[in-house]
């Protein structure tokens, strides 16, 4: 998908046009009967106004407002998608987006919408069927006087980034093992800009990483911890963001086998975090944006084979202190625990993790939101959280009281990995909490990280939820 702010129209391509009330008489090559229906169809309130004629689909959406919020933008974004689906059944390859509101966020919402909801994952089908199935649109062209090409590169970036981490959730553990993921994150530096290191077993087991090396113990492909760095020149914040991302490749469970028939059918997105943190360092550095990131992704596959951790386990982690194990399918905090100490060394100025860490958060807020909690400052919660409404990757805010902290004691060790039956996303929070010193905000991305039928531009499968609202709170 190519996006590109142009001078002229081109007549060869379908339009939407986006005017506000009273914008009829500008709009060229019009007949008296086709004004008069848009006109009826805006007292109407019509919301798109669709005009056909001679092949050609024109789409008009009437604006009331120049006020650009995040409901606006959320609902440009869905006509967007719902446009480009009626160009690709048309198997039209160009969309032109005109604006004469005077509002660049107008079309670069619209366009943002059409070019997200024209993703796909064909990589498995045979090459014919591919070519078969495979979207017409193949580029979006912006005539708007208030946009300009930085803009439109800047959404460019952001959208390929988005997709980097929706085909890497779509990925199956046939492919994306724990070193594949390693090689994928080395390949985004590569296009990106941004540095990366990656340690393997002996180093993490050099580095004492108790929690990477249990959850790994089951399996036959060793664990990854990946390091990712974009550092400018000139960055605005002395101290590191770091971002750490959950990068379990699929999870049975261990040998707390998950209990429900289909319960294992999404697993392989279980690495969803680690995917937003990826795409989230490629549209930092790929825009050149002048802060100072540091991404950490430990990475493996949670199994019941081999000489897999048991429920009873004593586990010894990074920082010391040690973990009564009683459930292995509590694995996400287990890994995220050591990779939380590990930021230690970089003396962050903010620590956020992004995980698909509990059923709990799911039946808290469904697919429609994400779970945050943590150490941060108010102000900074309440930045992230605008972040993620005005890209409509919406968070909602936990506690983090000393009393579901205390549900994580254990009798014979200083922590266990699971507390009681109720609000598992806030204990699962306090467990991650005892290994941080710096301000830190923890995401649980378990509902909108995966979903099993397409909701606009949040195509079927993996959605690549964090990768947008990062880049919000980070750049802007």
């Amino acid at each position: 998908m190519i996006i590109h702010v142009i001078k002229k129209p081109n007549p060869s391509s379908s339009s939407v046009t986006i005017f506000l009330p009273g914008g009829l008489s500008k709009i060229s090559n019009m007949d008296d009967a086709q004004r008069s229906f848009i006109k009826k169809e805006m007292e109407d309130e019509k919301e798109i106004i669709r005009i056909q004629e001679l092949g050609r689909l024109r789409f008009f959406i009437p604006t009331k407002s120049k006020k650009v919020d995040a409901e606006m933008l959320e609902k440009l974004r869905a006509h967007g998608s719902s446009i480009q689906a009626e160009l690709n059944k048309a198997k039209q390859t160009e969309l032109t987006i005109v604006n004469e509101t005077g509002v660049a966020d107008f079309s670069l919402a619209l366009a943002e919408g059409a070019a997200l909801g024209n993703y796909q994952f064909l990589k498995y089908f045979k090459q014919k069927d591919q070519e078969k199935k495979k979207h017409s649109l193949s580029s979006i062209h912006i005539l708007d006087s208030s946009a300009n090409q930085k803009m439109a590169t800047e959404l460019q970036n952001l959208v390929d980034a988005t997709f980097i981490a929706r085909t890497l959730i779509n990925e199956p553990l046939s492919y994306l093992t724990a070193v594949q993921f390693s090689r994928e994150m080395q390949q985004a530096g590569k296009l990106a800009g941004f540095s990366v290191e990656v340690l393997g077993k002996k180093q993490i087991e050099a580095l004492k990483m108790g929690g990477l090396l249990a959850v790994n113990l089951g399996s036959m492909d060793p664990p990854t911890f990946t390091i990712m760095e974009w550092k400018p020149a000139r960055p605005k914040n002395k101290k590191p963001i770091v971002l750490i991302g959950k990068g379990v490749v699929f999870d049975t469970g261990g040998l707390s086998l998950k209990p429900t028939p289909g319960s294992m059918d999404e697993m392989k997105c279980d690495m969803s975090g680690g995917a937003a943190v990826i795409g989230a360092l490629y549209a930092l550095a790929s825009n050149k944006i002048p802060v100072h990131v540091i991404g950490l992704v430990p990475a493996t596959d949670n199994r019941p084979g081999m000489n897999a951790y048991a429920p009873q386990d004593i586990i010894t982690m990074m920082d010391g202190s040690t973990v009564e194990v009683l459930n292995t399918d509590a694995e996400g905090r287990m890994i995220l625990a050591d990779a939380l100490h590990y930021a230690k060394r970089y003396a962050p100025q903010l620590v956020i993790d992004l995980a698909t860490l509990t059923g709990a958060a799911v039946r808290a807020v469904g697919q429609y939101a994400s779970a945050i909690m943590g150490t941060a400052n108010q102000p900074t919660m309440n930045k992230l959280a605008a972040s993620g409404m005005k890209v409509c990757e919406r968070t909602v805010q936990f506690p983090m009281w000393k009393e579901y902290g205390e549900e994580m004691k254990s009798d014979i060790a200083d922590l266990k990995n699971l507390g009681g039956a109720n609000a598992g996303h806030i204990t699962a929070g306090k467990f991650l909490e005892h290994f941080t010193d710096y301000p830190w905000i923890h995401i649980d991305i378990a509902g909108p990280a995966y979903i099993n039928s397409a909701s606009s531009y949040r195509t079927k499968g993996g959605t690549g939820v964090g990768v947008r609202m990062l880049y919000e709170f980070l750049a802007h």
